[in-house]
C-alpha cells in the first residue's frame, strides 16, 4: 500500500500554522450525553445456539464502536455465515448493526434489521468518531490471548476499510492528532509493552514526539500522529442509504427475550444491540460508561484533534467537539451543566497556552 497516498493534505506542519480553538460559553451550540456499552473483558464475538436459531453476538465495544465496527463485523460474519443459507437478521441499527448488515449483504445474503431506534437516536450518534479503539477493555494484562488476537485483527481490518471510505458523504477524513502532557512522555519499552498496545503502533503513522520549537502548546510536551475521524451523522446516514440501496429492510421492533429472537423467520441472527444486550441476553458483565460532549460553533480553520489529561477536542463540520467524561455505571442521560463548565475551563486553559504566530 502506498503510504504517501494516504498522507494527510493541507494539515498544519508547525506550531505557527495551528489556529487555536476559541473556547467560551457563548460559543456553545449544544451538549449531549451517551452511554458507551462497556464490558471489562472486552467486546463479545461469539456464536450461540438459541433453539433452532443461530445467534452471533457482536457487542460491548465500549468507546471503540465506530473505530472497530467494520473489523468486528468481519469477525462476526466469518463466524456466522459459513454454511448458512437463507435470509439473515441483524438486531440493532447503530454503527455495529449497520456495518454487520453491510458485510452480510456483501456476502450475498438478504438482510432485515430489527431495531428499537434508528439514527439519529442511536448511541452511535453520540460519539466523537476519532479513529482509535479507546476504552474497549479494562486491563490489557488480564484480557485473554484470543481476545487480543480478535482486537488486533478487528482494528487492522477496520483501519483499512475506512481508508477506502473517504468520499465526503461518509464523513471520513484524515486528521492530525496532538497528545499533550504537562510532563515529558516516557520512552517506549519495546517488548515490555502490552502486545495489544504495541500491535496498534503501525496504525498510527508518523507518530513522534515534537521538539519544543515545534510544539504548539506551551502548557507542556506534545506528540503527534495522523489518523482518521468519522463524523457519525454523515457516516450513519450513508450506511443506511447503502443498506437500503442493496435491498435491505428495516423493521422497527424491540426484541425483549431470546424466545422472541428465536421466533424470527430468519434463523441466523447477528446480535448488535450494544447496551441492550445486558437485558436481552442477560449479560451481567455489561455496564454503561457515561460520556458527555459539548459542541462549540464550527471553526473550519481548525483541522486537528488535541488530547490533554482527561479532555479531548475533535474538529468536525458540525462543530468543535469537546469531551472528556467517563463515568462507569452511570445511566443518566441528562446533561450536567457543572460538567459543561468544568470541561470548558479545562479546554480554555489548553488553547490559551498555544504559541502566538
Amino acid at each position: 500500500m502506498n503510504q504517501a497516498a494516504l498522507a494527510p493534505v493541507n494539515l498544519p506542519e508547525n506550531a505557527c500554522h495551528i489556529p487555536p480553538v476559541h473556547v467560551s460559553e457563548d460559543r456553545v451550540i449544544r451538549s449531549v450525553v451517551g452511554l458507551r456499552p462497556h464490558r471489562p473483558s472486552g467486546f463479545r464475538i461469539e456464536r450461540e445456539q438459541v433453539g433452532d436459531t443461530v445467534v452471533v453476538h457482536n457487542y460491548g465495544h465500549g468507546g471503540g464502536g465506530i473505530t472497530l465496527s467494520w473489523g468486528t463485523a468481519k469477525l462476526a460474519t466469518d463466524l456466522g455465515l459459513q454454511g448458512h443459507t437463507g435470509p439473515v437478521a441483524v438486531l440493532g441499527c447503530g454503527v455495529i448493526g449497520l456495518t454487520t448488515a453491510r458485510m452480510v449483504q456483501d456476502a450475498g445474503f438478504p438482510v432485515t434489521i430489527y431495531t428499537k431506534a434508528m439514527p439519529p437516536d442511536t448511541t452511535s450518534n453520540i460519539a466523537g468518531g476519532q479513529w482509535y479503539p479507546a476504552m474497549v477493555y479494562d486491563d490489557a494484562d488480564k484480557v485473554t490471548a484470543s481476545f487480543t488476537d480478535q482486537f488486533l485483527a478487528a482494528a487492522k481490518f477496520a483501519y483499512e476499510r475506512y481508508q477506502i471510505m473517504t468520499d465526503p458523504r461518509y464523513g471520513v477524513r484524515w486528521m492530525r492528532n496532538y497528545s499533550i502532557s504537562r510532563t515529558p512522555f516516557q520512552p517506549n519499552r519495546g517488548s515490555d509493552r502490552p502486545r495489544i498496545v504495541s500491535g496498534l503502533d503501525p496504525l498510527l503513522p508518523e507518530r513522534h514526539l515534537l521538539r519544543q520549537e515545534e510544539n504548539p502548546f506551551r502548557i507542556g510536551y506534545a506528540s503527534q500522529y495522523d489518523g482518521m475521524i468519522m463524523e457519525p451523522p454523515l457516516l450513519l446516514n450513508a450506511l443506511i442509504t447503502d443498506f437500503r440501496i442493496a435491498g435491505g429492510k428495516v423493521v422497527g421492533r424491540e426484541l425483549k427475550s431470546p424466545a422472541e429472537v428465536q421466533s424470527l423467520k430468519e434463523k441466523l441472527v447477528f446480535n448488535c444491540t450494544g447496551l441492550g444486550a445486558k437485558a436481552l441476553f442477560d449479560d451481567k458483565e455489561m455496564i454503561p460508561v457515561r460520556g458527555q460532549l459539548t459542541f462549540l460553533l464550527p471553526q473550519p480553520e481548525v483541522t486537528y484533534a488535541a488530547l490533554f489529561e482527561d479532555i479531548y477536542m475533535f474538529s468536525r463540520r458540525d462543530g468543535i467537539l469537546l469531551g472528556g467524561t467517563h463515568q462507569a455505571g452511570n445511566w443518566s442521560l441528562e446533561v450536567d451543566q457543572a460538567t459543561v463548565k468544568e470541561k470548558l475551563a479545562a479546554h480554555a486553559e489548553l488553547f490559551r497556552s498555544m504559541k502566538p504566530c
